[in-house]
């Protein structure tokens, strides 16, 4: 799915074939997930292709690298033209996008002396938008914001996401619904979340969530369609039997949700202020 024996990606300043590239085994990144990541979309569009918000991830990536005391010198600009290399090299359009910074070997607990930068992408047409999820209430947390720099995109914390999400997954749902330490709602394994309510959008305050830059997207969409949005602290009862919800992210884009803890939606989605959203990013990312 991911590469074959011509994939190119790039590698500590080199283009160089997928097959042939290797990982250190003496790696803070391999053993502690000391690592920051970003995932970024490529579309055709009329003008050619073109990478949705690359510099709002490349400027994340760098603050993730900042917070998580990685040594991290490229620029947004050099990170970017890297990107539509990569993507010419491969003849890839349509495309998903993996920056990924690890470090160089170093077993002790210890800030990273120095880092290395892959650029990785792959084909993808996203299908989730036919699908709407059915999603459940997980037993696992957001990781405490005081343990964690919860805002950096961080390797070792989607630990957390593959349990929340295999559980439900296990339990015969689509994905999980993740709380907060203080029972709220945050978001989902690995997406932001939002639901509709009388013509009105809410969606988690900062805190304990990732701050998506699809969920940034989806508020100023929001602003230009005049619909109403509440960034705000919720239970997930507050959210289960609504009008409509949906997860948005870069890989699932802005996917409906059909049932919560069971309880499902009660909007038709087509008629949803919800679904405007959706049809309005649809055209936004292939502008």
């Amino acid at each position: 799915m991911y590469y074959n024996d011509d994939t190119v990606i790039y590698f500590d300043g080199n283009f160089r074939k997928a097959k042939d590239a290797g990982t250190d085994l003496y790696g803070q990144s391999l053993h502690y997930g000391y690592s920051v990541f970003e995932g970024i979309k490529s579309y055709s569009t009329d003008r050619g292709t073109r990478i949705f918000k690359a510099k709002e991830h490349y400027e994340r990536l760098k603050r993730s690298a900042e917070l998580m005391h990685i040594p991290f010198d490229y620029s947004v600009e050099q990170l970017t033209d890297l990107t539509y290399e990569l993507l010419e090299r491969n003849g890839f359009s349509d495309a998903y996008i993996r920056p990924l910074v690890t470090c160089s070997p170093n077993m002790s607990l210890s800030k990273g002396q120095k880092s290395y930068l892959s650029l990785l992408a792959w084909e993808w047409n996203n299908g989730y938008l036919a699908d709407k999820m059915k999603i459940m209430t997980s037993e696992f947390q957001r990781p405490n914001p005081k343990a964690f720099k919860v805002e950096a995109k961080v390797g070792g914390h989607y630990v957390n996401s593959i349990l929340a999400c295999q559980d439900a997954k296990d339990k015969g749902y689509d994905e999980a619904l993740v709380l907060d330490e203080n029972g709220n709602v945050a978001e989902s394994s690995g997406a932001n979340v939002f639901y509709e309510r009388d013509g009105v959008l809410f969606t988690p305050a900062k805190g304990s969530i990732l701050p998506g830059i699809t969920r940034q997207t989806v508020m100023e969409i929001c602003n230009e369609l005049g619909i109403p949005v509440k960034e705000t602290f919720f239970k997930p009862e507050e959210m289960r039997g609504a009008d409509a919800g949906f997860f948005c992210g870069t890989a699932a884009e802005i996917v409906a949700l059909d049932s919560l803890d069971d309880v499902p939606f009660t909007g038709k989605w087509e008629d949803m202020a919800s679904s405007k959203v959706q049809e309005a990013y649809l055209k936004l990312v292939r502008f």
